[in-house]
């Protein structure tokens, strides 16, 4: 909070971050959900205070969970933003295929990022983010355009489901982090609601995401993080991504899905 008070007003064009879920990590103290809640308010009032009116905020959350029982924050921090005025765009699912397997209930496999406006005039292009058509030679087959190529030669609308692989043991960009999301995740943000040379913000910056996205970029970045050993993985990894040297997952690359006839891919419980 010290941090955030020393950034100007209406700074940042773009604030991202994903909070503690309040679940007892490393980094955490589990709390009164209103206790926490609250906390979460101080640090949201002055993310809004520092947002550029044309500027957008999104928080990446999943569940916190008590006895067992699942409570969406994001449902929960919703009230929060709109009762600041700010304006909900998109309800984005993050869907990855990995992570602690369930006994009582079904495995989480999605984390929801809140995109929120500072107001109706704000940046937003889609163009950078754009993905392959499913259908690019499909033509109009009637009207005026009968003939024509239907679809965006520059490719589709992502939507609002992003499958793109979570931070394993085995991905490129792993630390120590124990719940540190993909720099792709965040470029999509950076690329289609900021411009080069924008602000970008993290007010739970952990291991320098957000400002790897930001600085890969062309944009500014700046963060806060308590943990010190956090922080000194953040500023290893961002003077490599400065110099080009860290190795990070392309954001447009395919999910990988093991060849059918490759030893992963095949049951050896099945009979032959």
């Amino acid at each position: 909070m010290d941090f955030l008070d020393e950034i100007p007003d209406e700074e940042a064009m773009l604030v991202v971050t994903s909070p503690p879920y309040n679940l007892g990590k490393e980094y955490e103290r589990v709390l009164e959900i209103d206790r926490y809640l609250s906390q979460q308010k101080k640090v949201i009032e002055e993310c809004v205070r520092i947002l550029h009116p044309m500027g957008s905020i999104c928080w990446e959350v999943g569940n916190y969970v008590d006895n067992g029982e699942i409570i969406p924050l994001d449902i929960l921090l919703y009230n929060i933003f709109h009762d600041l005025g700010l304006h909900l765009r998109n309800r984005i699912i993050w869907h990855f295929e990995h992570g602690l397997h369930c006994s009582k209930r079904l495995s989480g496999r999605y984390e929801v990022i809140l995109w929120f406006t500072k107001s109706d005039d704000y940046k937003f292009n889609l163009d950078p983010i754009r993905i392959p058509q499913k259908y690019p030679g499909k033509k109009y087959f009637k009207g005026p355009k009968t003939g024509q190529y239907s679809c965006n030669p520059n490719g589709k609308n992502p939507g609002d489901l992003w499958v793109i692989p979570n931070v394993k043991h085995n991905h490129v960009e792993k630390t120590a982090h124990p719940c540190q999301y993909p720099v792709g995740l965040i470029e999509r943000l950076v690329l289609s609601m900021t411009e080069e040379g924008d602000m970008v913000f993290d007010p739970f910056m952990g291991v320098g995401t957000t400002a790897i996205a930001a600085i890969l970029n062309n944009r500014r970045s700046a963060g806060a993080e308590t943990m010190r050993d956090y922080y000194d993985t953040a500023v290893d990894r961002i003077k490599k991504a400065s110099t080009g040297e860290l190795k990070t997952r392309p954001m447009d690359k395919e999910v990988y899905r093991p060849p059918k006839k490759s030893k992963l891919a095949t049951n050896p419980f099945m009979e032959c």
